[in-house]
């Protein structure tokens, strides 16, 4: 058959690389609607959720007990079931209906029920939504700072780089589990290095997790996982209950802590129970919320490629981040693995939370090349930057990053080696040479770098964590090196420990270490005019990208 060259060229387009699949709502391939998910209904006897969404209380597994039990707020609940579903649509798009009373209402309702009110917006209504439903006034940004050699000197160097291009929080992870407290360690101080009051977490299995964090080596975390089914939680070796326990470890120990989840991981883990992508996932935020979690990373997030195949998928991706917003929590809003070949694609499938803002547009925007992200690769990563920067002065819009001199690049990037240097040096682990920490300096990823002893490096880890080594050690290590400033900060993140006031909703940290959060800052969107608007200092500094014609120079 003789074939267009027209069509030709268009099957050859990257977007015709990525995979899609219709609906296929038996197997959980069903974005938004399926015609199995549960229609809304509830019913309190003295005091008690007794049917939930249809079910009977007997009749419940451990997902709805647990929601009906921690989740709703039964003295509102047959008040604001009793509103449409399109009427309470219609309020969170309204300017003239606050976020307070959209709160109030949506504290009521049922899982079944909020997946109603979703599939009444599109997408334009649900930015809008999420423009006034986030909790904090100002949007924010996080960072995935990893390499493929776990190399804590360059950790540190892109950790600062990071930092300073406006990242609020930075998140790392390890190829070999042993590195954990290498990397946190790193972490910790090239973060403070780039800007004060950055907030750290090393993502690994949670007992060690938490370790890190009683240690001191980190501050937030964000990896405890919920699900939407009974068998995928079990399988998931936990239930809402020991998630809620595992939150109250974190949060008794100072450390910020949000859940993880996203549409998609049912599917993919073969029990979707015949249900939507986007009601699963609501199920797993009323868990989060039940559990006493102050936020949620959610939007997919590594499974966004299942997501990103059905029709609507993205749309639905959208619809979970304003879930998360509606039910109070703090939404970390994904963006952080890549899913398709088109780059138009997945521009504009970041444009859906870059153009509202949300609490942390990215939660996890590749601070190195996607190479080095063990985190399976970011939606964008540290060669999309310049582009990054340059939306946000088209569109003045505030996505949370900053253009960046080449010279404070490299001054923080070096001052973060020779600080990692410096500890490493002091608390007797393996050596840091100054080649080492030159290379990271200049360095774009792994592949500029030069390669450290691994087997060494985890010798050094063990024996540390053997001997006891905490924040407080660091602190003293780089006070005692000549580091005074980063000492102070470093003390300044772990001071927060015992305040705690970072573990309120959507809490971030200025230089002053002044928290900023949805308590103390809430966003007080009405429409024009009102809430957070892109202007002075922060408007010039959006403006100042590089390779810029300077009128002054004419």
């Amino acid at each position: 058959m003789k074939r267009s060259k027209r069509i030709e060229a268009l099957d050859r387009r990257p977007v015709n690389k990525d995979g899609y699949i219709n609906e296929w709502p038996e197997m959980g391939f069903v974005a938004m609607s399926s015609p199995y998910d549960p229609k809304p209904s509830i019913r309190i006897h003295n005091g008690v959720i007794v049917e939930l969404d249809g079910k009977k209380r007997e009749e419940f597994d451990f997902i709805d007990e647990f929601i009906a039990d921690y989740a709703i707020r039964i003295e509102r609940a047959e008040q604001s079931m009793a509103i449409s579903s399109l009427d309470i649509a219609r309020r969170i798009v309204d300017i003239n209906v606050s976020r307070k009373e959209i709160l109030e209402i949506v504290s009521g309702i049922t899982p079944a029920k909020m997946v109603e009110v979703i599939n009444y917006l599109n997408v334009v209504e649900m930015m809008m939504g999420m423009q006034k439903i986030r909790a904090r006034r100002t949007p924010a940004n996080q960072a995935h700072i990893t390499n493929l050699k776990d190399d804590p000197v360059q950790i540190a160097a892109d950790a600062a780089e990071g930092a300073l291009r406006g990242f609020r929080e930075e998140e790392t992870t390890v190829g070999i589990a042993r590195y954990a407290p290498f990397n946190a360690i790193a972490l910790l101080i090239g973060s403070q290095a780039g800007r004060k009051g950055v907030l750290t977490q090393c993502a690994v299995e949670e007992a060690t997790e938490l370790e890190l964090g009683i240690r001191g080596f980190t501050t937030y975390a964000e990896t405890m996982s919920v699900y939407g089914t009974e068998k995928v939680f079990i399988d998931g070796d936990d239930t809402p209950y020991s998630k809620a326990f595992l939150n109250a470890a974190y949060s008794s120990r100072g450390l910020k802590t949000r859940f993880t989840s996203g549409s998609g991981s049912e599917v993919l883990m073969g029990s979707a129970e015949k249900k939507s992508m986007l009601y699963l996932e609501t199920r797993c935020l009323y868990v989060t919320k039940g559990a006493g979690s102050q936020g949620i990373q959610n939007g997919s997030v590594s499974c966004i490629g299942v997501a990103a195949s059905v029709p609507a998928g993205i749309r639905e991706v959208l619809g979970e981040n304003l879930v998360a917003a509606l039910l109070g929590l703090e939404c970390a809003s994904s963006n952080d693995q890549s899913f398709t070949n088109s780059d138009m694609r997945r521009t504009a499938r970041t444009m859906l939370q870059f153009l509202p803002g949300t609490d942390f547009i990215f939660s996890g925007y590749a601070g190195e090349p996607n190479y080095d992200n063990l985190f399976a690769g970011s939606n964008f990563d540290a060669e999309d930057f310049d582009d990054y920067n340059v939306l946000q002065r088209d569109m003045q819009v505030d996505g949370g990053l900053k253009p960046v001199k080449e010279e404070d690049v490299i001054r923080v990037r070096y001052t973060a080696g020779k600080a990692v240097q410096a500890v490493f040096r002091y608390l007797g682990l393996s050596e840091v040479t100054d080649e080492q920490v030159e290379a990271v300096t200049y360095a774009h990823g792994s592949k500029d770098t030069i390669s450290r002893d691994v087997a060494t490096d985890l010798a050094a880890v063990e024996d540390m964590m053997k001997r006891g080594i905490t924040g407080v050690d660091i602190v003293k290590a780089l006070a005692e090196s000549g580091f005074e400033e980063l000492a102070e900060s470093i003390l300044s993140m772990l001071k927060q420990r015992v305040v705690g006031d970072y573990m309120q909703t959507s809490a971030i940290l200025d230089e002053e270490f002044k928290v900023m959060s949805g308590v103390n800052c809430p966003n007080d969107y009405m429409g024009p005019g009102t809430g957070y608007r892109v202007d002075g200092r922060r408007w010039e500094e959006i403006k100042a990208i590089p390779h810029i014609i300077d009128p002054d120079n004419f």
